[in-house]
């Protein structure tokens, strides 16, 4: 596998409403298939991108806890919608609204997880940069980063009990 290391340039891609960004990924996070949007928009190469770890579009600034939670609840076997703030291959960002589920056998055994990305609310991305800045910071306070995500998570669970609501909920309230 590739190591990519690029700063953050601050400035933001974006993509068409109507386009999909899909990725399909085995069940380690290993990306198994990416369509001509999803290579678009990250700026990698179909090559570059076959065979790496999702988490090479991860941006540094979203909280390590969302990534947990969106682990967990796939590894139960159930799906996820979440914003997310990507990084393309030269440093710049984009937002998207994605939607995250397990691929079963016919024996009900999860084989890789599929997603579906989609141009996200701007008024959501507002809340949710906020939102995953305070985590961000919350997790970056701590000398141990599991310590730090730990915090952050137990952050995340206050503000969804606070509002009443689950994070599934969360995704759609506004």
């Amino acid at each position: 596998m590739r190591e990519f290391t690029v700063d953050p340039t601050g400035r933001e891609r974006t993509f068409h409403e109507n386009d999909i960004i899909v990725s399909k990924t085995d069940l380690k996070g290993i990306i198994t298939y990416a369509n001509q949007t999803f290579i678009e928009v990250s700026g990698f190469s179909e090559e570059e991108l076959l065979g790496q770890p999702h988490n090479l579009i991860r941006h540094p600034a979203m909280p390590q806890c969302v990534f947990q939670l969106l682990w967990d609840t796939l590894e139960a076997g159930d799906e996820i919608f979440a914003y997310v703030l990507n990084m393309s291959k030269n440093g710049d960002h984009y937002w998207v609204f994605a939607h995250v589920t397990p691929t079963f056998d016919q024996a009900q055994r999860i084989l890789g997880y599929h997603s579906s990305r989609r141009v996200p609310d701007r008024k959501k991305v507002n809340m949710f940069a906020d939102l995953y800045e305070t985590l961000r910071n919350e997790e970056m306070r701590h000398r141990d980063w599991r310590t730090g995500m730990a915090a952050a998570g137990r952050m995340l669970t206050d503000v969804l009990a606070s509002q009443h609501v689950t994070y599934a909920e969360y995704m759609f309230t506004g």
